[in-house]
C-alpha cells in the first residue's frame, strides 16, 4: 500500500463527514440524562444496601451506548463488525433487584435513542419513566429499610429487646431466627420512625445481648 492509497482510502472521507458538534451534543445530553437517571435511582432505591458504584455506572453506560451508536450509524461496515464483537461479550454480574434491570435497560435505551439523533424522544421518554418511578416506587430516604442482626442469650432477653424495637420502628418483620445452645440469633427488617439510631446503643447495653449490628445503606453500626 502506497501513501497515495492511504489518501484515497475512506478513512479521510469519514473524518471529513463526521460532525464533531453533533457528537458533542449527543454525548453531553447522554451525560445530562444519565445524571437524571442517577438521581431517580437514588431517590427510588428501596433495598437494604445502596450501591453507589452501580448508580454511577448508569451514567457511564448511557454515555458509552451513545458513543457506540454514533459510530455504528456513521458506517454500515462498522455496524456489522460491532455486532460481531458484542456477540462474544458475556456479562456475569448478578442483578438481584428487578428494578436494577429496569434502570440498566433505561440507560441503554436512552443511549441508543440519543446516538440515533432522536433527542426529543430521549428527553420525553426519560421524563415519563422517571415520573412513573417516583410515583410508584418507595423513596430511598424516609422509607429506607434496615437489617438488624441481634445475638441474645435467652428468650427473656429477646422479649426485652423486642419491646425497644417496637417503640423505635414503624414497621418490623423477622427475617430469620436461629437457636443455638445458650444463644439466639435474630435478623429483623426494620423501618424506623426517625433517622436516629441511638436505640442500637440501648440494645447493646442490655444484659444478655452479646452483639448488635444494624446494616444501613452506607455501612454498619455495631454495639
Amino acid at each position: 500500500m502506497t501513501f497515495q492509497d492511504i489518501l484515497k482510502s475512506s478513512f479521510l472521507e469519514n473524518l471529513t463527514t463526521f460532525s464533531f458538534l453533533d457528537a458533542a451534543i449527543a454525548l453531553f445530553m447522554a451525560f445530562a440524562v444519565g445524571v437524571f437517571i442517577h438521581t431517580v435511582y437514588k431517590k427510588t432505591f428501596s433495598g437494604v444496601l445502596y450501591n453507589d458504584a452501580f448508580n454511577t455506572s448508569l451514567v457511564l453506560l448511557t454515555m458509552l451506548t451513545t458513543f457506540v451508536i454514533l459510530a455504528v450509524t456513521s458506517n454500515v461496515v462498522l455496524s456489522l463488525g460491532m455486532v460481531g464483537a458484542l456477540s462474544i461479550v458475556r456479562f456475569r454480574t448478578a442483578i438481584k433487584d428487578p428494578l436494577d434491570l429496569v434502570f440498566l435497560f433505561w440507560a441503554i435505551g436512552v443511549g441508543i435513542v440519543l446516538g440515533a439523533g432522536l433527542l426529543p424522544l430521549a428527553l420525553l421518554g426519560s421524563f415519563l419513566i422517571g415520573l412513573v418511578l417516583l410515583l410508584f416506587v418507595r423513596g430511598h430516604g424516609e422509607h429506607l429499610s434496615y437489617l438488624l442482626l441481634l445475638h441474645v442469650s435467652d428468650e427473656s432477653v429477646e422479649v426485652e429487646t423486642l419491646g425497644i424495637l417496637k417503640k423505635e420502628t414503624k414497621k418490623m418483620s423477622v427475617k430469620s431466627k436461629t437457636v443455638h445452645p445458650g444463644e439466639i440469633e435474630l435478623i429483623y427488617e426494620l423501618q424506623l420512625k426517625t433517622k436516629s439510631t441511638a436505640f442500637v446503643n440501648e440494645l447493646g447495653a442490655i444484659s444478655g445481648v452479646e452483639a448488635v449490628t444494624l446494616m444501613t445503606s452506607q455501612g454498619e453500626i455495631s454495639a
